[in-house]
């Protein structure tokens, strides 16, 4: 039975124009002496998933078996990737050895393309140098996205001959005036707006779908400039509000699904307004809702922006608290695809760049290898102070798997970072360390739950720069954040050392990191990051509403450790706001005392005691006349009731 997908895909084929060389390119995937991995990129609609979508048909049509997973919709962890792709080929959830076996027993061929693989860069390293080369050999892959490979593709002796980069062009002039013929436009019309468009593809759909009866006055320019004027005239010829409206309101989030548009436009017909959506031209469907074409929706929303911003943040509030409440019930198979949307409603670059790098990494950061050592210790040995040195070194001839380098284009390391859980590592090493002593006494004197961990970023330097602000820097604070999400839902603390506090002061402070004096000392400085109970995700939420400007449920403000009542701010203790965080993370749930005692106050519950009792007292006596959002469930614990958000306004 053939799938929406496949029916997507051939109607791309009967329709695709130009592109030849690209797709016989592709199609040496299919013969035993052509590429393991193809790369195929190009900047936004420039037209890569519509070719991918034409070879995937191709590739059908001779027997290949073709699995198309969109990284949109994949949580950037090894777990999140292999479920994904467990998934596709109808199997069951295994270890990564496991399911690449499976996945070359789904066909004489297979064809694996992760289609918008630009935010899944996180993963690149651990897909080329453990994944990839465990799979059998008539599994292929196909890599899509914006970006360029990253250097350690084209550097690394092993993938010679195995790996081939695509680059995708515009389309030639007589392709470019065929696809607009195709699509209804005048033979002399399609002559000008193939010269205006520079045949992007993207570009030549928006104006093939503008139904103008007069000229379009456009004069020509790079062809990203030209899908933005593009967008914005197609927003103007839309003549029907309701239409405008929806558009409007897609353009703010990452997908677009019937609740998603509930919340946003309250009194309009979700089914309605998602129809009219998915209309549109430049709108692909997907398991995971209708997806607005990126270049598109980015020239729409800074449109809404520039012309109604109330109306902008509006949406982009009603947007966060959908997500927000379905963040809190959501299982854990589908915790990424909400905090995936609250990172998009995200206008903070720092923290965006870091989970979706939206351009190429010069550098690419893998685990390092012996061979590094000697790198590594001239770089230490350049950098820090001779006594701080020694204890670096130690870590490394001690613990080297805590380390990651980061490598030029010529494979060359050009700088690293030292990074460990430490109940992973020997505790004579932490205790004998200064740095990392003064963080295990931290951790004493303000203990984390069992369940939840810390991380220490020992150090990180340059080979140029040191601990500066760098390319290679950038680089390796990204890797960190793989291991933010690996390490979620039990990552709490990150602590970090740094000699030189100012050049990162402003962003540090802006994403809740805090210096901490106890545990300085040596010249040297230690920030510290607490995630909160409900880790990465839970701090990602905090960001996005202090961004937007909202109180979480306009209850329980985390940041600031305080509820919110009629504008009125009142202060809890730490224990009543561990408990307030758990009941409000799990609004709706009964909740047993031995799991408030476990997460709270790290205790084993033996059925005595009334500690918990005495906690939710005080704070039904803090929450006044709306101290019964707070119930009583007998014979388990308690339950925070949802409250009733129908007549807020946002």
């Amino acid at each position: 039975m053939s799938r929406v997908r496949d029916l997507l895909d051939r109607q791309v084929a009967e329709s695709f124009v130009g592109r030849t060389e690209e797709l016989c390119s592709l199609r040496e995937l299919l013969t035993d002496e052509g590429p393991v991995v193809a790369h195929l990129h190009g900047i936004a609609g420039i037209g890569k998933s519509r070719l991918l979508g034409a070879f995937a048909h191709s590739a059908r049509a001779e027997g290949a078996t073709v699995v198309r997973l969109d990284c949109r919709g994949i949580e950037p962890t090894e777990a999140g990737f292999l479920s994904e792709l467990a998934m596709a080929n109808g199997g069951t959830l295994g270890s990564a050895e496991e399911i690449a076996a499976r996945l070359g027993r789904v066909g004489a061929k297979v064809i694996v393309a992760l289609d918008t693989y630009e935010v899944f860069r996180l993963m690149d390293t651990w897909l080329r140098q453990v994944f990839l080369p465990m799979v059998p050999d008539n599994v292929r892959f196909v890599l899509c996205g914006r970006e360029a490979p990253v250097t350690a593709w084209l550097s690394d002796p092993g993938w010679h001959g195995l790996f081939r980069s695509i680059r995708l062009e515009s389309l030639e002039q007589r392709d470019a005036a065929e696809l607009l013929s195709r699509a209804g436009v005048a033979i002399e019309d399609a002559q000008y707006l193939a010269g205006i468009c520079h045949g992007h593809p993207l570009a030549l759909t928006l104006a093939a779908s503008m139904r103008r009866s007069e000229p379009i006055a456009l004069t020509a320019g790079m062809a990203q400039r030209v899908v933005e004027e593009f967008s914005r005239l197609f927003l103007t010829d839309i003549t029907d509000p309701q239409t405008r409206r929806a558009l409007e309101a897609a353009s703010v989030v990452r997908r677009v699904t019937l609740p998603i548009l509930g919340a946003m436009l309250p009194d309009a017909s979700p089914q309605d307004a998602q129809e009219r959506i998915r209309m549109l031209p430049f709108v692909q469907p997907d398991r995971d809702g209708l997806h607005i074409h990126d270049a598109v929706r980015e020239a729409i929303a800074a449109t809404l922006r520039a012309d109604n911003p109330q109306q902008y943040h509006s949406y982009r509030r009603s947007a966060y608290r959908y997500f927000m409440t379905e963040l809190r019930g959501a299982p854990s198979s589908d915790l990424w695809r909400y905090t995936a949307d609250l990172l998009y409603l995200l206008e903070n670059q720092l923290v965006r760049e870091a989970f979706f790098p939206s351009s190429g990494q010069e550098y690419s950061v893998e685990p390092a290898r012996i061979e590094d050592g000697q790198a590594i210790v001239d770089t230490i040995d350049r950098h820090e102070p001779s006594v701080t040195a020694a204890y670096l070194k130690r870590w490394w001839r001690e613990a080297p798997e805590t380390f990651a380098v980061a490598r030029d284009r010529n494979g060359s390391v050009a700088g690293f970072y030292c990074v460990f859980d430490p109940n992973s590592v020997p505790g004579r090493l932490c205790g004998e360390d200064p740095v990392t002593r003064a963080w295990l006494n931290h951790l004493d004197g303000q203990p984390l739950p069992r369940q939840q961990r810390a991380l220490f970023l020992r150090r990180w330097l340059s080979v140029q720069d040191g601990e500066a602000p760098s390319p290679v820097q950038a680089a390796c604070w990204v890797d960190v954040k793989r291991k933010y999400l690996e390490l979620r839902p039990n990552l709490r603390r990150v602590y970090l050392t740094l000699r030189d506090l100012d050049p990162y002061a402003a962003a540090a402070t802006k994403l809740g990191f805090r210096v901490l004096a106890e545990a300085g000392g040596d010249g040297y400085h230690t920030a510290m990051l607490d995630f909160g109970p409900s880790s990465v995700d839970g701090w990602l939420a905090r960001l996005v509403a202090a961004e937007l400007g909202v109180e979480e449920d306009g209850l329980l403000d985390c940041a600031a450790r305080e509820l919110v009542l009629n504008g009125r701010r009142i202060g809890l203790t730490k224990l009543e706001f561990g408990v307030m965080e758990y009941l409000h993370r799990r609004a709706g749930e009964a909740v047993p005392r031995s799991s408030l005692l476990a997460s709270v106050w790290e205790q084993s519950y033996d059925g005595g005691g009334n500690v918990v009792d005495v906690v939710v007292r005080g704070l039904r006596k803090k929450l006044g006349e709306k101290a019964s959002l707070i119930q009583t469930v007998h014979g388990v614990g308690y339950r925070l009731r949802r409250e009733d958000t129908s007549t807020k306004t946002s």
